[in-house]
């Protein structure tokens, strides 16, 4: 059966080219979450204006805020908006966590280029049974897949685990082979939120299992492999956002350096949804403590926007190293 929109009618992309291209250049593909029309603006104008390649995910409940039926026409409205400026980009769109056939399958249907099909907390032989239901009517559309292997601590929408469980790498090879994806979310120690790690005074952020990243590389050659929870959660919109009355202690995030080595490595998607949602609500705090009258939504959810386009090009840049790509 014929998908009912197809994302090439949106003028999306899957993600194929652009992982092939990102191993290549040893650099990783800028994976934002979006929720709503000024997010996904400041998103596509950040990648527009620094020509990098971009993914843009909708969790399972941001796709229910947003409206399923508004989704392919925000999309088609990126794909039109980055040509208006002159930098027509690849742009994907991506089901980020989903846990179902029947949410993968309708997202699919609806215009979406790639999906995620997260049986990470199932047993194993249960993750590969989904995850290639999925896979076989995706790739029947054309549609890339995106599984899982191990489990991110944290809470990130309907994403939540207490625990953090690495990746085995003895498993991956049987795992993508059995299951058919196109790229494997893996667990080398990132987390989800803003409160990834819980510190004390004076202790750093534990390194990332880079030793398990080289052994899945070993494992995979040439495969694509995604770090979600990646996000630095900045200090300085944490910092802003508390004094202007938020209350976000302990909040720390994954170092910018070990981003950087993992994207020059076999990492070729760095998924990222706290950092943007920091910047915005730190702009949308200081707009209302520095205005406390106002109540025109665009004078305060504009200049989020345009902070969020700030932390996008700053990644892009210094982080991901897809800026320049296109």
């Amino acid at each position: 059966m014929a998908a009912t929109l197809h994302y090439t009618e949106l003028g999306l992309v899957n993600t194929q080219k652009m992982f092939q291209e990102a191993m290549a250049g040893q650099y990783a593909v800028p994976a934002y979450n979006f929720n709503n029309m000024e997010q996904l603006q400041g998103i596509i104008t950040g990648c527009a204006q620094t020509r990098s390649p971009v993914i843009l995910q909708v969790s399972g409940s941001a796709r229910k805020y947003a409206n399923a039926s508004f989704l392919p026409h925000m999309a088609a409205g990126a794909v039109q908006m980055a040509k208006e400026m002159g930098q027509p980009i690849p742009i994907a769109l991506h089901l980020d966590h989903g846990d179902t056939f029947d949410l993968a399958k309708a997202c699919i249907e609806s215009g979406f280029s790639s999906v995620m099909l997260d049986g990470s907390h199932h047993a194993f032989e249960d993750n590969i049974k989904l995850t290639r239901q999925v896979v076989e009517y995706a790739h029947s559309q054309d549609v890339t897949v995106e599984g899982e292997l191990g489990v991110l601590a944290g809470i990130e929408d309907e994403v939540v685990s207490d625990v953090s469980h690495y990746t085995k790498p003895e498993e991956v090879e049987e795992f993508v082979e059995n299951t058919g994806v196109d790229s494997l979310a893996i667990s080398i120690g990132t987390s989800h939120g803003a409160y990834k790690f819980k510190l004390k005074e004076g202790e750093e952020v534990p390194p990332l299992r880079f030793d398990i990243l080289d052994e899945i590389g070993r494992r995979l050659p040439d495969f694509p492999i995604v770090l979600h929870g990646a996000s630095s959660v900045t200090p300085q919109h944490v910092a802003m956002i508390n004094q202007f009355g938020g209350q976000m202690e302990s909040a720390v995030g994954i170092p910018e350096e070990q981003l950087r080595r993992a994207a020059k490595s076999s990492v070729c998607k760095i998924n990222i949804d706290s950092d943007g949602r920091l910047a915005m609500t730190a702009i949308i705090r200081k707009v209302f403590a520095e205005n406390p009258a106002e109540f025109d939504p665009r004078k305060y959810l504009g200049p989020a926007r345009e902070e969020l386009i700030k932390m996008v090009t700053y990644k892009n840049e210094n982080v991901l190293g897809s800026a320049g790509r296109i």
